[in-house]
């Protein structure tokens, strides 16, 4: 059996790191998502929730804010749960395995600028570059006064 989601849109609000009582690091998220097609020449979006857990939920946390394009594959989960009234309900969300960037390479060094820095100076950028689709390592020399897009994985 497969169950398998990709979505390409836009996060909602810029999410927050927290972590679990055993100390997992893991962040919930909603990202909205335009269809295809419009009704009445009005295009209707559709919101969907996202849990990522460990480096991928760091990787998301450090470099992603509210209105950024994502694309997200992962997997549909559901919960079932009794709400006040009694009434069981169903909650459905993607589980994220992985999460890239969206957009030219100058939209998204508008947005992660100051994030080179921080990567530059982490040793900790390894575990994004296998579970957070944070693929090439990369460095700034400080000699030079211009950074080029072409040396830039994002």
């Amino acid at each position: 059996m497969v169950n398998i989601a990709v979505l390409e849109g836009r996060l909602t609000a810029t999410p927050e790191l927290k972590h679990t009582p055993n100390d997992i690091p893991m962040t919930r998220f909603s990202i909205a998502v335009a269809r295809n097609y419009s009704k009445g020449g009005e295009r209707m979006t559709d919101f969907f929730d996202v849990v990522a857990w460990r480096n991928t939920a760091e990787f998301v946390c450090k470099y992603f804010k509210k209105g950024n394009p994502m694309i997200v594959d992962g997997q549909i989960q559901t919960d079932i749960f009794e709400g006040k009234d009694g009434i069981k309900r169903k909650s459905f969300y993607i589980v994220a395995s992985n999460v890239h960037f969206v957009g030219s390479k100058a939209d998204n060094m508008a947005v992660n600028t100051e994030k080179i820095e921080d990567v530059k100076n982490s040793n900790s950028n390894a575990g994004y570059s296998t579970e957070a689709s944070f693929s090439q390592e990369f460095s700034v020399d400080e000699n030079e006064a211009s950074v080029d897009d072409n040396d830039l994985p994002f």
